[in-house]
């Protein structure tokens, strides 16, 4: 299931909505007409979509963005738009050429979306002025969030290394004899460290290497705030488990099934949420 983010900015004291609809901003193509006529936001939208500069814009950008996007059905449009007798709603055009970029949305809190590219277009033929504050506004909203990510991000793998100390205390501690080298210990480390990568990502640190040879970093590092805060969690959880004299079999077994379990209730949490929210 794609995960649905919905936030708001205000405009020249307009309400614009937006969504974060399948790792892609889309905004409200109904609040920017409210901005120009509130009484009349869908007649605003059939309007601009009757024009033939608008399905021209629209095909190009479907087939640059859309592999499933139909050709036949969109020439079909370009040739009859401009007519006194050509009309068109969103939901036609959707179900007619398979378009994304433009989203329907029923009900009471719904209305008509559009790809941030899209949806600026839309923009401009309502007031070039409107669009530039809303591009301004756009981009604010995206530097506040990413920020917020970043904290958090920062946040987790910080707690992150503070349950590393006390599981490599654990490791020192029973599993390394007092004899070893410090070579001889680095490989104990490491190897309890791709339990965690193993329990985790499915994949040990040299795996994850070769397969992303244009990545810099390690895996970690490329983790996602949730897979940090689980990797914290089962990091302190294998301590104990060392302490109380688990083998590593059991212990990997223990910990992919607790990691699981959380990266489910964490991701599933947040897709009910952020639905609920939408």
């Amino acid at each position: 299931m794609s995960t649905t983010r919905k936030a708001t900015v205000s405009v020249k004291g307009t309400d614009i909505t937006v969504l974060v609809y399948r790792e892609q901003d889309y905004i409200s193509l109904t609040d920017i007409a409210r901005h120009k006529n509130a009484g009349l936001t869908d007649d605003l939208i059939r309007n601009w979509l009757r024009n033939r500069n608008t399905i021209e814009f629209l095909g190009i950008w479907e087939s640059l963005n859309n592999p499933g996007f139909k050709p036949v059905e969109f020439d079909g449009f370009r040739k009859s738009a401009g007519l006194n007798s050509f009309a068109l709603t969103p939901r036609q055009w959707i179900e007619k050429t398979g378009a994304v970029g433009i989203l329907s949305k029923p009900g009471r809190y719904g209305g008509t979306f559009a790809h941030k590219d899209i949806a600026f277009e839309f923009a401009t033929w309502i007031s070039v002025e409107f669009k530039l504050f809303l591009i301004k506004e756009f981009q604010r909203l995206k530097e506040d969030e990413n920020s917020r990510l970043s904290l958090a991000w920062n946040l987790n793998r910080t707690l992150s290394k503070l349950n590393y100390r006390i599981h490599t205390d654990a490791i020192r501690t029973h599993l390394i004899p007092a004899v070893v080298t410090p070579a001889q210990a680095a490989i104990t480390y490491a190897t309890e460290a791709d339990l965690l990568n193993v329990a985790l990502f499915g994949q040990t640190a040299k795996q994850w290497r070769d397969s992303n040879p244009g990545l810099d970093g390690n895996m970690r590092e490329h983790a996602t705030v949730e897979q940090l805060l689980v990797l914290a969690n089962i990091e302190g959880m294998n301590a104990e488990l060392i302490h109380m004299g688990l083998s590593q079999g059991e212990r990997l077994n223990r910990l992919n099934q607790i990691a699981i379990r959380q990266m489910q209730v964490l991701t599933g949490a947040q897709v009910i949420r952020q639905l609920k929210e939408c």
